[in-house]
């Protein structure tokens, strides 16, 4: 398996529609299916093996749980989206597949599929989000753009969530560099309206990604799930004008949640968009007057892609030294898959050293493996 720093290029071919046979046709249409959110669809994986046995298996696991007359999602659903997304342009990115951002891809809740319209190289480039108010002030718009356009400059890619404000002064700002829209409906669903042009040239020159299902609306409990997944590609969340009570303070607690850095621009104590700000400066958050203080807080962007050191590892001398590999596989994993290749690579442990150690994991009942070379950490 391709190391996922090691991105398919964006000129690689188009999607091939999945068939009725495919691995993720089935794993679409388990999700798809009524009631099975990201977490159920782990949960289903984990404890049947596969989207077919899970398929198999979701009208009893329903009935068992006191709902009646359970159906699956029907086959001509998912065909019909997988036209639809023929017809966007847009391709399926995979938890399991070598172009899923490997920040996201950390997060129990991962989206398990995204729909991607654009470059999605840019998942593999270093990424900052910067979020904020839609009723963004003038200030707080200039200061947006020259937070993007440094940022850019340095290399790195910026994720926004494409709404009025904040949001669409950042993704003009980094369409040059490289900026990420992330959608709260469906990836071909343009919204808000006023933003449409905005999205077109996104599309051609950066990526748009939703984890919504072609042709969806964007309701308002749509966008906290969109929130996690701002936060969760990149490695800082900068907010530069939020209330109070916002999405954007939303998006600031997923990225803490999620172990990310948090920074925050200041604002007049009397700006009702500053107060946000000002209370994630006062609770911790880093506070940022230029791109110079989020790349210090990062480092350069070449840490993002270190070399992989060689995969040569001495044999392990002593119970200690087993031992210390135990602790350091299972703190590596977690209830959500991951290629077992690639958390060699991330040991930077020899195959030959690390099988023997996950194989007595595997038979205490400390890790999982699932199909397609994945393994997990066993609850």
């Amino acid at each position: 398996m391709t190391d996922r720093n090691n991105a398919p290029s964006s000129s690689t071919p188009p999607m091939v529609p999945a068939t009725l046979e495919d691995d993720s046709f089935a794993q679409l249409r388990l999700l798809r299916s009524r009631r099975v959110g990201v977490v159920t669809y782990y949960r289903m994986l984990r404890e049947y093996g596969t989207a077919r046995a899970a398929l198999e298996a979701l009208p009893e696991v329903a009935r068992a749980a006191g709902v009646k007359d359970y159906r699956i999602c029907p086959e001509n659903i998912v065909q019909a989206e997988l036209r639809a997304a023929k017809g966007a342009g847009a391709r399926l990115v995979t938890h399991d597949s070598v172009a899923y951002p490997p920040h996201l891809a950390e997060l129990d809740d991962a989206p398990p599929f995204l729909w991607a319209i654009g470059d999605i190289d840019l998942l593999h480039r270093p990424l900052v989000s910067i979020v904020g108010a839609r009723n963004a002030s003038s200030l707080g718009t200039r200061m947006t753009r020259a937070l993007a356009r440094g940022l850019g400059e340095a290399g790195f890619a910026v994720v926004s969530g494409l709404a009025r404000g904040i949001d669409a002064a950042a993704h003009q700002a980094a369409l040059e560099t490289g900026t990420i829209a992330v959608q709260a409906g469906g990836v071909d669903v343009l919204y808000p309206v006023e933003n449409t042009d905005l999205a077109h040239d996104i599309a051609t020159q950066g990526l748009r990604l939703s984890e919504q299902p072609m042709g969806l609306q964007p309701m308002a409990r749509h966008f906290p799930s969109r929130n996690r997944i701002i936060a969760g590609l990149a490695r800082a969340t900068v907010v530069v004008e939020a209330a109070a009570k916002s999405g954007s303070l939303i998006t600031a607690r997923d990225a803490l949640d999620q172990g990310r850095d948090v920074l925050a621009v200041p604002g007049h104590p009397f700006d009702a968009r500053a107060a946000g700000c000002n209370m994630l400066i006062r609770d911790g958050a880093t506070l940022v007057r230029n791109a110079a203080d989020v790349i210090a807080l990062l480092g350069p962007t070449r840490q993002e892609q270190p070399v992989a050191p060689p995969l040569h590892s001495p044999p392990l001398s002593s119970d200690r030294d087993t031992e210390s590999l135990h602790i350091e596989i299972l703190s590596r994993l977690g209830p959500s898959p991951v290629a077992e290749d690639q958390l060699l690579r991330d040991l930077a442990v020899a195959p030959a050293i690390a099988t023997p150690v996950m194989v007595e994991l595997e038979l205490n009942g400390r890790i999982l493996r699932h199909a397609g070379g994945l393994v997990s950490r066993a609850g």
